[in-house]
């Protein structure tokens, strides 16, 4: 459907991590950003003036937009999958996985006809849809991805003192501007690195960054 913007959807948007670096990849986009929380949704804003940002649940506004884009990035909350909260079990009230994240999946497999991507954690269990693992995130999507998307060193590997300001100079962002409810650390923790963001957007637009050397080139 691609009539002069290429047209994205950026679902469970948060900062942005994810789409950073897109504009270098391509600059004739048109990015509709979905956040449930509204100081994330105003960072979001801030940072990405030129993005159409909506304070709605995303997983309905899939369902009734999916038609209108070219591709759909979708990073559905996380905590209810993750190894995390297994260990936690016995301090905490324990909650069901949260299914939307398959049903977005089974979704998007077969009703969108664009390009997708949907990327959550390793969980504690095996997925229940094979996915590709990549780093410390399983990423489903109907193009194939490069093994390696990104050869930073996430700062959550390694035993860092201020984890969150760790996380500001990986990402570049000031996280200390978000005045909301959410942990600080579990919002760093959970915005895509950028460059695998770029990688994995070059890929499905059939773009090739070359090894060691500045120039991409086409499939």
């Amino acid at each position: 459907m691609v009539e002069g913007k290429y047209k994205i959807l950026n679902l469970y948007a948060c900062l942005g991590g994810n789409r950073y670096k897109w504009n270098e990849v391509k600059e004739d986009i048109e990015v509709t950003a979905v956040e449930w929380d509204e100081e994330l949704a105003r960072l979001y804003q801030e940072r990405f003036p030129n993005d159409k940002v909506i304070v709605a649940d995303a997983h309905q506004y899939l369902l009734d937009h999916y038609k209108e884009f070219d591709f759909i990035w979708s990073s559905p909350p996380c905590p209810t999958h993750s190894r995390f909260n297994l260990s936690m079990k016995t301090k905490r009230k324990m909650k069901y996985p949260d299914m939307k994240l398959y049903q977005e999946i089974i979704f998007l497999e077969h009703y969108f006809n664009g390009k997708y991507v949907v990327e959550n954690v390793i969980p504690f269990y095996t997925p229940l849809i094979p996915a590709k693992e990549r780093n410390r995130h399983l990423y489903w999507t109907n193009f194939n991805l490069p093994k390696v998307l990104s050869n930073r060193k996430n700062p959550s590997m390694g035993n860092i003192k201020n984890e969150v300001q760790a996380f500001c100079e990986f990402h570049n962002y000031d996280f200390y501007k978000y005045k909301g409810e959410q942990h600080l650390q579990k919002i760093a923790r959970n915005l895509v690195d950028y460059e695998a963001g770029k990688t994995i957007f070059q890929t499905l637009l059939g773009i090739e960054k070359q090894n060691n050397t500045n120039q991409i080139t086409m499939f």
